[in-house]
């Protein structure tokens, strides 16, 4: 009689025990789907060094920087000097749980000047999923969006300030006549 109790009871014990895995994994998967995002344990440890962008920056080559962000080095580097630079690292990111006229934070950021605006231009000229962008900046999606989001504000502000950078209707009708020509030949 107390084997066949013992019996039964490591077999509700075995039952329970396999109902609590089936319960947990379950769970895991209805809280965590699959999704097409990398979480910060599987991309590299730091932003800021060893990343694929890091090495295509510190490369210089026009050659990779057309093709990844449709401009040569020249271009890029006159874009952060143009101001770029300055408003990403003096301007506060707006976030919606934080005060709003809280101070810039630039020590805390994920990616320095150049790396914002490299992002900013890789996600206009590619057709890269943000998994890639992730990968190659070494960022999680909720930043990826964030950077994305303020960065894209910052370089309209910033190219709106170049004047050679303006799109501009001719102002003369001499002016339209001349640029005619220039297409039509």
């Amino acid at each position: 009689m107390v084997q066949d109790s013992q019996k039964r009871m490591a077999v509700v014990l075995a039952v329970v025990h396999v109902g609590a895995e089936e319960a947990h994994q379950l769970h895991v998967q209805c809280h965590q789907p699959s999704q097409p995002y990398l979480c910060h344990d599987q991309l590299l440890p730091n932003p800021h060094l060893g990343t694929p962008w890091q090495v295509l920056y510190s490369s210089h080559s026009d050659q990779a920087f057309i093709t990844m962000m449709g401009f040569d080095v020249e271009t890029f580097d006159f874009i952060l000097d143009a101001g770029f630079a300055h408003k990403w690292q003096w301007t506060a990111i707006p976030q919606r749980d934080t005060a709003s006229g809280g101070g810039a934070q630039p020590g805390g950021r994920s990616l320095d000047a150049p790396g914002a605006l490299g992002l900013i231009l890789h996600y206009l000229n590619s057709t890269m999923c943000k998994i890639s962008l992730q990968q190659i900046f070494a960022i999680i999606p909720a930043t990826v969006s964030q950077y994305i989001t303020f960065g894209l504000k910052i370089y309209l502000a910033t190219l709106s300030s170049i004047r050679d950078a303006r799109i501009e209707w001719p102002g003369t009708l001499a002016d339209f006549h001349k640029y005619n020509q220039l297409i039509i030949t």
